[in-house]
């Protein structure tokens, strides 16, 4: 950490610095400063653009003012996107005299820089889209007008920025904008939205007096850096030893249902879990919003649900695409979410069948995982769920932010689950909890393998995980590679790991 006294004419007067960084957007550098004031009771995210001097600030906001003067946000939002792109095209060319009047010997690449600048700061998203930018926001939230934007980071939690849209009817054009975009529309006979963007960023979108306080926006980002195995481990998401146990489950096909609560990381963890799969299977991944990114080798057709049109028409549910990707001769079959008896009793029946499943389900703990499935509105008979290997339970702990593997159970053939691994939460670490009563039975009937074999099996498998935690494995493509060479029988440990060019 770094200690910064910083100086300001408002409340924020003396903090600590938590993080300082950097971003380049459209040709603009972004200081981007995360500070922590006494009797405040979040850090604060500030962002400041250092490529552009005060003096030049001051020039651009003269533009922008008469910019805004030619603009009615409110007509706007009747336009298709062809005429924004025209209508940004014909003030390019204004912006353009404009600067060359405050500015006779700016280059061409300043030029568009500023020029960008301003067509951002009115047409386009401003300072919101520094932060939709931020590879380190997993989310951020625009409430109304008047109250600062707030964001979601991935190691402070949320933070109040120092960005803020001018008016309810901005935020209500960047509703419409974002919604025309994906063929959707938000209106005041429809003031609700959802929308899935063609960068995989989730947006919904509200619209007062439904939302009373103003118009909100919530953005929930692609990762484009997904979560890793050997990420998980260095985060103490999960251990070691817990990541080799479910490497091995993996492996050896057991289906996996991870439970959580909101924000809790199961769509990260089933991230994880699909490090471990086999190039020589086919996997089927069905989602509501494309979120799971796979290693490039891997032999999987990504699949998404979509909502039916304003007539009620065209609409693909979860279930379509369950029951579809029975008939296209899955080995794996991934689902975001179960949250209808039809979706589980498919699901089982897959299992059954011999596919291997991967789902996830909101339960705090193993036993409501049981209790959930078992009682409406899922309601599926408890001697059905005894064909699930192992529930996965993720836990975030709202008063510190850290994501946590909390439970690593087994289900016994009564449709019980027994905890085999439970996070101590005092010593933050995951720790044997029960012996196993059915799970090392199971993988000897699948592998032959005695329960020594299956042990020893494990030990090799924490010493691969330890060796890529030693030379820095961490992303999804090299960690793709380790895993083929492993099931190949090549894995190589005196020599350095594979690595991707796109490693850098």
């Amino acid at each position: 950490m770094i200690n910064k006294n910083i100086s300001n004419k408002s409340k924020f007067t003396e903090g600590l610095v938590l993080d300082e960084y950097s971003l380049t957007v459209n040709n603009i550098l972004v200081q981007i400063t995360i500070t922590r004031y006494p009797h405040y009771p979040v850090p604060r995210y500030d962002v400041s653009i250092t490529n552009i001097s005060d003096t030049t600030k001051i020039i651009l906001e003269k533009i922008r003012q008469d910019f805004i003067q030619k603009i009615d946000f409110s007509a706007i939002e009747s336009f298709e996107s062809n005429d924004l792109s025209r209508i940004q095209d014909r003030f390019r060319k204004e912006i353009k005299h404009l600067l060359r009047n405050y500015f006779p010997n700016l280059d061409e690449k300043s030029e568009a820089m500023l020029i960008n600048y301003v067509i951002e700061e009115n047409l386009g998203f401003g300072k919101v889209d520094v932060l939709l930018n931020d590879p380190h926001l997993e989310e951020v939230v625009i409430n109304n007008h008047s109250e600062p934007v707030r964001v979601y980071h991935k190691r402070f939690g949320w933070l109040e920025t120092n960005v803020k849209v001018v008016t309810e009817a901005r935020i209500r054009h960047y509703s419409s904008m974002i919604g025309r975009n994906v063929g959707k529309e938000i209106t005041a006979l429809n003031p609700l939205m959802d929308a899935h963007l063609r960068n995989g960023d989730r947006v919904n979108a509200t619209l007062e007096p439904i939302s009373s306080k103003g118009n909100t926006i919530t953005i929930r980002k692609f990762a484009k850096d997904p979560w890793t195995i050997t990420k998980f481990i260095k985060s103490n998401t999960i251990s070691k030893e817990g990541a080799a146990f479910l490497w091995l489950c993996l492996q050896e096909e057991l289906s996996v249902l991870v439970a959580g609560g909101t924000g809790s990381g199961k769509t990260s963890m089933l991230n994880v879990l699909a490090n471990f799969f086999p190039a020589n299977q086919r996997i089927i991944s069905i989602e509501d919003t494309r979120e799971l990114v796979l290693p490039g080798d891997l032999h999987w057709v990504p699949m998404a649900t979509r909502l039916p049109n304003p007539e009620g028409k065209g609409g693909i549910s979860m279930l379509d695409l369950l029951v579809n990707s029975l008939r296209m001769r899955p080995d794996r079959i991934i689902v975001g979410e179960i949250r209808r008896k039809e979706e589980a009793q498919v699901l089982l029946e897959a299992m059954h069948t011999g596919h291997s499943v991967y789902a996830t389900i909101h339960a705090n703990n193993a036993e409501e995982v049981i209790i959930r499935l078992t009682n409406p509105p899922i309601d599926i008979p408890k001697e059905m769920i005894s064909s699930l290997g192992l529930i996965c339970v993720q836990n975030r702990n709202r008063r510190t932010g850290k994501r946590r593997t909390l439970q690593l159970a087994e289900v016994l053939p009564s449709g019980d689950s027994n905890v085999l691994m439970q996070l101590n939460v005092h010593e933050d670490k995951l720790e044997k909890h029960n012996e196993s009563e059915i799970l090392y039975q199971r993988l000897e009937m699948y592998t032959g393998l005695s329960t020594d074999e299956i042990k020893k099996d494990l030990e090799s498998k924490n010493k691969v995980l330890q060796w890529m935690l030693d030379n820095n494995v961490d992303d999804i493509e090299s960690i793709g590679d380790v895993m083929s060479q492993y099931y190949l029988g090549i894995l190589d440990m005196t020599a350095p790991p594979p690595r991707r060019k796109s490693d850098g």
